[in-house]
């Protein structure tokens, strides 16, 4: 598993419960727990990962 927004690689599988998944286009993807916590105003407003 990798962060979609900066490519980290999850440490564990399954990931650490701070990572996210989510659906985009119609494939999961992952965002790990410093993303999530830099841009969660902008995944709560459910905006496209190309704007964050």
């Amino acid at each position: 598993m990798v962060c979609l927004t900066c490519g980290a690689a999850a440490p564990s599988d399954p990931p650490p419960l701070t990572w996210s998944a989510g659906t985009e286009r119609g494939r999961r993807v992952w965002t790990c727990g410093a993303c999530m916590r830099a841009n969660i105003r902008s995944i709560e407003g459910k905006l496209d990962s190309a704007w964050w």
